[in-house]
Order: C-alpha cells, then sequence, then structure tokens
C-alpha cells in the first residue's frame, strides 16, 4: 500500500500585486498598498421624496431594492412615510458583476405582493471612479421613471461610483458576497470592526487590622480573617495570629480591575466558629472610582472602614449617622506602575504600563495586510454539503481588529489593511482564522461556538525594517487525532521604525515596567491575575456590537497553554538538549584535541595556549574578535523569512493519540477510571526519571558542601591539608607557570592517558551526601 504524500507545513514566500502594481524593490509608494485591490460598485441610497401614496390613507411603506443581475440587495423599509430616510451602501464586487446595468427599484411593502412604484436605472459604462484620498461623491436626485421608461411622480437620492476596499464605506456597506444572509444582526456579524481591550489595572488591597470587632461566642479564641469579592474575584486573609478582638494581617490581597469600574470591593471580616461555619462580623463596600492611584512604589495613606452588617457602600457610611461600629484599617489602590498581562510572556504584544503618564513614545509602526486564504477545509454542512464562512482576527497591543466575513468560500479574499503603533520591538502580533457560526439565527440554529481554523504568530524583532513581508502562512490546528493543515493565510507585513536610535535605546531597557522588578509579584499570583485579566477581556469584548466571541479572545490569548501536555514537555526537553547541544559540541571537540585525533589542530591549540599565557591581556579582546567574527560570518546566512509554527519542534508531528487525547482532555478528567489509571502510571514513571535527575544534581551539590563539613573527616582533612599546600605553591609560583602546566596536562598526549578515572575525580565521588538519611 503506498503511502499518502506528507503534508506541506513550510512558509511559502508569494509576490502579490500589492496596492495595484507591483512591488518596488522593498518599499511601496501608494496608500493602502499592503493588499491587492479589489473594485466593488457603490451605491448609496439616501433618501426619497414625493413618493406617489399607495392607499386610502395617502400614505405608504416604503423601501429600495438594488439589482445588479442575479443579486438584490434590499433597504429596511419604513411604515407610511412618503419621505424615508435610508442612507444604506450598496457593494457589489466587480470580479462578480453579472450585468451591464444597474437598476435600483422603488417598492411599497404589502403583506400580499409589493407594488412596484418607480425606478432608475445606470449604465455601468458611465458609473465614475473614486480613489481615497478624493472627498465622497455627493449624492444626487434622480427622478423615478416606470417600466416604459415615462417619468413618475417622486424622487429619489442616490450615489454610484466605482471604488475599492480603500474606501470609508466599505465597512459598512451590504456585500453582494453576503446576500444570502439575512437578518439585521446577522449582518453586523459579517462586517469588519476594531475593538479595544478594556484598561486593566492591578487593585492592592494591604489588610492591616481590624479593631472592635463583636464576635458572638466571647468564650473561645476567634479565628479571623477578611474576605474580598471584585466580580467573580474572591480572595481571603490568612487566619490572624492575634487571637484577640483587635487582629492584625498586614496581607496584601491583588486583583484585576477594568474601567470603566462597575462593581465595587466588598469586604467582609468573618469568624470561623466550626471547620464548615463562618460567621460574618461585618462588611463594607468600597467604589473603585475612589480609590486612589499610584505611578510608582511610593505608599498611599492608610484608611479606615467602618464595618456594617449589611453591605454599605462608602458613600452610604457618610450619610448614615454611626455611633460605634466596628473598623477595618486598610491600604488600597490602583497599580499604574505595572502591566496587567492578559497574555504569556513568551508572545506578549503589549508590555506598556496601565498608566499613560508612563508610556514611552513610539519607536515605529506594524502594518499588516491580510490578503487571502487557500484551501481551507469545510468547517460545517449546510444544505447537504460543506461550507465554510471565514473570518480573521488580528491583535497586537489594546488592538483588536476583525475582518469582514466570506460567505461560503474555501477561498476568501479579504484585502483588508490594518496599522498598530509600536512601542517595544520584541513583541508579537497574533492572526487567527475563524469559522462564522452564527449566521443563520445565531445560538438558535447554530452550533454557538466559532471554530478556530489556525493561528499564526510573528515577532516583530525577527523583521527587518521597511521591508515588506509577503508569505503564504500554513493555518495549524492539533485535534485529538493529530496535527492538521486547515489551509493557509497569505499576509502582507511590514514594519517600519521611525527613530533607529530609540529602537536600539529598547534593547537596553526591562522588559517590564519597573514596578515588576521593584515589587515583583509571585509565580502563583501572576497565573491567578493572567487567568482573571484573559476573564475580563474576554467578558468585554462578548459585549461589543457586534460580539468578539470568548472562544475566539480565549484561542488568541493562548488561555489553556499552561495546562499539562506530555507532547510540550517532550518539545522542551529536547529545546533544553538543542540549547545544549553547542556546549556538547566544544566538549567533543576538546576531547578530540586532548586526544590528538588531528595532530597540526593540537600542536596550534599548544601554540595559542602559550601566547595567551604569557600575554594574559589578549584573552578577552580575542574572545570578543572571535565572537564578531563569527557573527559577521553567519551575516549571510541570516533568515530571510520570519518564524512560523513548526511542528517538529512542537512535536505536533510525531505525538502518538493517547498523549493527544491526555492533552485535550477537561479539567478535572472525564475520561474512564482505567485510562487515567495508565495515564497516571505513566505519569509516575516520567517524573521518576526527572526525581532521579534531581536527586543526583543534589548529590553532586551535598559533595560539594560535605568538603569542609567535616561529615567525612579523613576526606575533610585531606581536602584541607591540600588547600594549605596548594596555597603555599600558588604563592610561590608565578601563575603563568601554573597556567602552562595545567593546561599541557590537559592536552598532554594519549600516550601519557590512561582509562581509570583521575584522583581528584576519585575523591569526589567518596565524599559523603546526604542520600543515606533519606527515608
Amino acid at each position: 500500500m503506498q503511502r499518502p504524500p506528507p503534508e506541506d507545513f513550510s512558509l511559502k514566500e508569494t509576490k502579490p500585486h500589492l496596492g495595484g502594481g507591483k512591488i518596488s524593490g522593498d518599499k511601496l509608494t501608494t496608500t493602502y498598498d499592503l493588499v491587492e485591490q479589489m473594485q466593488y460598485l457603490y451605491v448609496r441610497v439616501a433618501k426619497a421624496r414625493d413618493l406617489p401614496p399607495k392607499d386610502v390613507t395617502g400614505s405608504c411603506d416604503p423601501y429600495v431594492e438594488v439589482k445588479l443581475g442575479n443579486y438584490k440587495g434590499t433597504t429596511r423599509h419604513f411604515e407610511k412615510k412618503l419621505n424615508p430616510e435610508w442612507n444604506q451602501v450598496f457593494a457589489f464586487s466587480k470580479d462578480r458583476l453579472q450585468a451591464s446595468v444597474l437598476e435600483v427599484i422603488v417598492k411599497d411593502k404589502d403583506f400580499v405582493k409589493d407594488d412596484f412604484m418607480g425606478r432608475v436605472i445606470f449604465d455601468l459604462s458611465e458609473v465614475p471612479k473614486r480613489v481615497p484620498p478624493d472627498s465622497p461623491l455627493a449624492p444626487q436626485w434622480y427622478r423615478l421613471e416606470d417600466r416604459k421608461g415615462d417619468k413618475v411622480k417622486g424622487e429619489i437620492m442616490l450615489a454610484v461610483w466605482m471604488g475599492t476596499q480603500a474606501d470609508e464605506a466599505f465597512s459598512e456597506a451590504w456585500h453582494s458576497d453576503a446576500a444570502t444572509v439575512s437578518g439585521s444582526d446577522a449582518l453586523a456579524n459579517i462586517r469588519s470592526k476594531v475593538y479595544l481591550s478594556p484598561k486593566l489595572w492591578y487593585l492592592r488591597v494591604n489588610v492591616i487590622e481590624a479593631q472592635d470587632l463583636n464576635p458572638t461566642d466571647r468564650g473561645r479564641y476567634p479565628e479571623f480573617y477578611v474576605k474580598a469579592i471584585l466580580g467573580n474575584q474572591m480572595l481571603r486573609t490568612r487566619i490572624s495570629q492575634s487571637r484577640t478582638i483587635n487582629p492584625m494581617w498586614n496581607e496584601d490581597l491583588m486583583f484585576v480591575a477594568a474601567e470603566p469600574f462597575e462593581e465595587p470591593l466588598i469586604l467582609s471580616v468573618e469568624d470561623r466558629v466550626a471547620p464548615d461555619k463562618d460567621e460574618v462580623l461585618g462588611r463594607c463596600g468600597i467604589p473603585l472610582q475612589y480609590v486612589d492611584r499610584r505611578w510608582d512604589h511610593k505608599p498611599v495613606n492608610t484608611r479606615w472602614f467602618n464595618l456594617d452588617k449589611h453591605v454599605m457602600v462608602e458613600g452610604d457610611q457618610k450619610k448614615k449617622d454611626i455611633k460605634f461600629s466596628s473598623r477595618i484599617h486598610m491600604r488600597i489602590c490602583l497599580e499604574g506602575g505595572y502591566h496587567v498581562l492578559d497574555e504569556s510572556t513568551h508572545y506578549s504584544s503589549d508590555l506598556q504600563p496601565t498608566a499613560k503618564q508612563l508610556w514611552k513614545p513610539s519607536i515605529g509602526v506594524l502594518e499588516l495586510g491580510i490578503l487571502n486564504a487557500q484551501g481551507l477545509f469545510p468547517m460545517k454542512t449546510k444544505d447537504g454539503r460543506g461550507t465554510t464562512d471565514a473570518y480573521c482576527v488580528a491583535k497586537y497591543g489594546q488592538k483588536w481588529v476583525r475582518t469582514r466575513t466570506i460567505i461560503d468560500s474555501f477561498m476568501p479574499k479579504w484585502n483588508e489593511q490594518y496599522t498598530w503603533e509600536v512601542f517595544d520591538p520584541c513583541t508579537v502580533i497574533t492572526i487567527g482564522v475563524f469559522d462564522n457560526c452564527h449566521l443563520h439565527g445565531g445560538d438558535k440554529s447554530g452550533p454557538g461556538r466559532d471554530t478556530r481554523i489556525g493561528k499564526v504568530r510573528i515577532r516583530l524583532s525577527t523583521l527587518e525594517m521597511d521591508r515588506v513581508y509577503t508569505h503564504s502562512y500554513p493555518l495549524l490546528v492539533l485535534h485529538s487525532n493529530g496535527v492538521k493543515k486547515m489551509g493557509e493565510i497569505h499576509l502582507a507585513v511590514r514594519f517600519t521604525c521611525s527613530s533607529l536610535l530609540n529602537m536600539m535605546h529598547m534593547y537596553s531597557q526591562p522588559l517590564l515596567p519597573k514596578m515588576h522588578y521593584i515589587y515583583p509579584l509571585t509565580v502563583s499570583q501572576l497565573d491567578s491575575l493572567r487567568h482573571q485579566a484573559t476573564q475580563i477581556v474576554s467578558m468585554r469584548l462578548s459585549r461589543a456590537e457586534p460580539p468578539l466571541r470568548k472562544e475566539v479572545v480565549e484561542y488568541m490569548l493562548d488561555v489553556g497553554s499552561h495546562m499539562w501536555s506530555m507532547r510540550r514537555s517532550k518539545a522542551n526537553f529536547f529545546r533544553i538538549m538543542g540549547v545544549l547541544n553547542g556546549l556538547i559540541a566544544v566538549g567533543r571537540w576538546f576531547d578530540q584535541i586532548c586526544n590528538w585525533k588531528n595532530p597540526i589542530t593540537t600542536v596550534l591549540i599548544h601554540i595559542l595556549l602559550i601566547i595567551l599565557v604569557v600575554y594574559p591581556e589578549l584573552i578577552l579582546p580575542t574572545v570578543f574578535l572571535y565572537l564578531f567574527l563569527i557573527g559577521v560570518w553567519y551575516y549571510r546566512w541570516r533568515p530571510r523569512m520570519p518564524p512560523f509554527m513548526d511542528t517538529r519542534l512542537s512535536h505536533a508531528d510525531s505525538a502518538n493519540p493517547d498523549e493527544l487525547d491526555e492533552e485535550f482532555d477537561t479539567f478535572p478528567t472525564s475520561r474512564h477510571p482505567d485510562i487515567v489509571r495508565r495515564r497516571y502510571d505513566r505519569l509516575r514513571s516520567v517524573a521518576g526519571r526527572i526525581q532521579t535527575v534531581v536527586g543526583d544534581l543534589a548529590t553532586q551539590g551535598e559533595r560539594l558542601q560535605s568538603l569542609l563539613s567535616w561529615r567525612d573527616p579523613r576526606a575533610t582533612a585531606l581536602f584541607v591539608i591540600f588547600c594549605l599546600v596548594a596555597a603555599i605553591v600558588l604563592y610561590v609560583t608565578p601563575f603563568q607557570v601554573m597556567a602552562l602546566l595545567a593546561g599541557f596536562y590537559l592536552l598532554r598526549h594519549p600516550r601519557f592517558r590512561h582509562k581509570l578515572p583521575s584522583v581528584p575525580l576519585n575523591f569526589f565521588r567518596r565524599l559523603p551526601a546526604r542520600t543515606d538519611c533519606m527515608l
């Protein structure tokens, strides 16, 4: 049986006609120049006047039908209005024009049959062309005609022109390739949009102490703690060690908050009266808009807050006459000096602090042209056949962009261009392709989740400045049955630098804002806060119109990347081995030198050793000159293509089905107990090998510590005497002599070597470790 050919997962360079012409060198000169021009016929239906009444009430229910061949677009209809205003735009792709005449027909909405009121006909050969930045074409009044061409009562205001996707009417227009989509909600779901992530803050709540708490049971030692709730986030302090009615904690609780602040911070002081029973002693609510904001490490003022049995917002406390109440002492602030991480730091697209006052000037502009996709797989079934309604989402910084949805096409053409300001070159832009499942009744008739087709990441620091990169990227998705190529996406990318000096200066700056280093957050805090940040971002963007859905946001932010995966563990292990391969190769080369495999090279190394020992001031210049020459030599073979998803590096092409099924398992697991038991045994086996390696490393470290610990009195005595002799010998012997002797000893001929381990290694292996003290 013949094997099928392997799938092509490689990156391909392309030569598209960008900006309506060919690329001139590496730079383009026209506007909207990173996409191929697409010609459209635009029809703007503004309004109508003096329409003839069609019923006894002297009114009508007018709407407009724009007809071009088999394509028909209709406006909304107005009830009983003779002078309606629509202000709607229709766009017909020039590639799909099926007629030479455009008809704009005014009709009266009727339950039985819509009545013809009049029309206007345009010859497409007479339609003017418009190219931005020309001003918009002014609409004109046209007298309606009947089917015979005679003038009738009524006029309609229209503007008809030929333009491109650069036209400002493009994004809001009704498109002929979406003629099968009906309903205002479905039409809104296919249009291109730009979204902004909410402004995220870290909220630091420093719980210091409480006073005059009133527990119900005074005959026992109280166990007080503070619980804080912000939206869906809940944190609590440890139980106070001071078992009095004035407990102290001095503990920080960290939350993620998003502007505009919609929910107050709710704090409650509780007493654990039993293992499963907590008594609330008092609560208070604090609106975040009144909380202090800080940009640096200077502490903000502390405040006392009154506690009540019922939740009271801080403003209500001032209105209420409180004679006596328990109080809590806290320091609360919104941290503007941190960057709220909603992405992994390995491929983050934004590293700016929350406070705009701390932002540095931009260093350049990133331009992205989303051209087209090819060879997409059918993602769903409609009318008995496979279909795909694809759209793209790109995320960089706080700006998300979404292209329009191309209906029922396995080779969609978007040709949309977007730009972002760049503040740091060591950032990554992410582009994802999805199948729109909300076009025919939304959640009621569709699956309710937009299906992922693939994702591409491009690191800006790997791009040359002012060069246009046009490549076709493979769209890869990992399924439980293996990696699958879902198609290819064609992108054009250009990174333009406004100041080369400022960009070079960025490489000397910390990656994150300085507050991350002055008051660093723990790894567990960062993981928890990142999870909360992604939840807030996905919730806010899903409330936009049209929504950017939760599954799309989570896939773009790579939410599940921290979960256990045998495949990822293997990939990371071989990445480490790849890094160590250089050191291993140097070790093998040095071993060949020591064993005189190539006598000429060994003699040259002896000469180099003598020169460096006699002239030690040449050591560092020689090292850096050697590195410089290596870098210049490798410049000829520098990468000319941006990085892309590598299936071999990810071990996606070699993972077995059980490992992939484990990776896609839910948390907690939903698999059969026998499968879970087998995977647990496998994990124990892998962990056992890791445990052995860690134990060996600990043993070597403990042997080093035992040199002077007198755990083995004879070994320590020998080492101490050796140190004394070595100190005397090194004091009376010049350093160059000792260095030469050591070098010649290492490079000695194999005739003077023997295969037994050396004396120092024998001595080190006999030193005691604490392994014999372990159970």
